[in-house]
C-alpha cells in the first residue's frame, strides 16, 4: 500500500486549507496554506473586511496580525494557485467551504477531493463525527500541528487523506495496473455524490441520547422521517445530503 501512496502522479494533488473572516456569505479568506509537489506555502493576507470575533476565537488571527499584510489578489500565492488550479486536484476537509472562499477571489478548481465526504462515505458507525481533528485522533495521526491554523491543518489533512485513500481501496477496489489513477478518480466521484447519514446527531432521535440509527427510525417511526424530509425540502440549500438520506431510508 505504501508504494501506491508514493507514486509520481500523486504530485498533482494539492492539499489546501484556508482561514477566513467568518463563515457567512460576505466573508473572505485571510490565510492560505497548501502543499503542492512537496513544497509548502503559507501566508496571511489582509482581508477586505474586518475579522469577526467568533472566527478570531477559532483561528486566533487578529486584525493586528494582518494589518501590514498584502491583499490576496495580486500576491505570489494567488498567481501560483491561479496557474495550477486547472491541472491540479484540490484536497481539503469540507472542501465546499474552501472552494467557495477561493471562488470569491476568482480561483476555481475543476476537480477536488473532500476528506469530509470520504469519511462520511466510509462511516459504518465507527465515527462519532466527521471533523478533521476528531479523525486525527481517531486514527492516531501524530503530528505537531495546531488545530484551526491553516498550516497545521494541511499537515494533518495530508496524513488523513492517505489513510482514507487506503480505506477506499479496501472497500471499492480489486487491484489493477492503474490503481492510483483509478482510486483518485473514485475519490473525486465520491466527493460529488450526496452523503448517506447513518445516525441522527440532532432532534429526538439523537444517536447519543437514544442509540437509534436512521434505519431503525425508518422502521419504528417513518412519520418522523417524512416530516423531516418536508422540512429539508422547504429550505433545500445545503441540505442535499439529508434529502438524499431520508429518501434512501424511506424507499428501502
Amino acid at each position: 500500500m505504501e508504494k501506491i501512496i508514493k507514486r509520481k502522479n500523486m504530485n498533482e494533488l494539492l492539499y489546501l486549507d484556508t482561514e477566513c473572516t467568518g463563515i457567512s456569505e460576505e466573508d473572505r479568506l485571510l490565510q492560505v496554506a497548501y502543499k503542492y509537489k512537496d513544497e509548502i506555502y503559507n501566508e496571511l493576507f489582509k482581508p477586505p473586511l474586518p475579522i469577526k470575533l467568533p472566527a478570531m476565537a477559532v483561528h486566533h488571527v487578529t486584525e493586528k496580525m494582518v494589518a501590514d499584510k498584502p491583499a490576496f489578489i495580486g500576491s505570489s500565492i494567488y498567481d501560483h494557485l491561479k496557474a495550477i488550479a486547472p491541472t491540479s486536484i484540490l484536497v481539503a476537509h469540507n472542501a465546499k467551504y474552501d472552494l467557495g472562499m477561493l471562488a470569491k477571489e476568482g480561483i476555481e478548481f475543476p476537480r477536488h477531493i473532500c476528506t469530509y465526504k470520504l469519511a462520511k462515505y466510509l462511516d459504518e458507525g465507527q465515527y462519532e463525527n466527521h471533523q478533521m481533528q476528531y479523525l486525527r485522533y481517531f486514527y492516531g495521526i501524530e503530528i505537531e500541528a495546531t488545530a484551526h491554523d491553516a498550516f497545521g491543518d494541511i499537515l494533518v489533512l495530508e496524513q488523513l487523506f492517505k489513510i482514507l485513500m487506503t480505506k477506499v481501496i479496501e472497500k471499492d477496489f480489486v487491484p489493477n495496473g492503474s490503481m492510483i489513477s483509478s482510486v483518485i478518480d473514485r475519490m473525486v466521484e465520491i466527493t460529488k455524490l450526496p452523503s448517506l447519514y447513518t445516525k441522527f446527531t440532532f432532534g429526538k432521535y439523537d444517536f447519543k441520547k437514544c442509540g437509534l440509527p436512521i434505519s431503525e427510525v425508518a422502521r419504528l417511526d417513518p412519520g418522523y422521517l417524512h416530516w423531516l424530509l418536508d422540512q429539508k425540502k422547504a429550505n433545500p440549500e445545503g441540505e442535499e445530503d439529508w434529502i438524499y438520506t431520508l429518501n434512501y431510508y424511506l424507499n428501502k
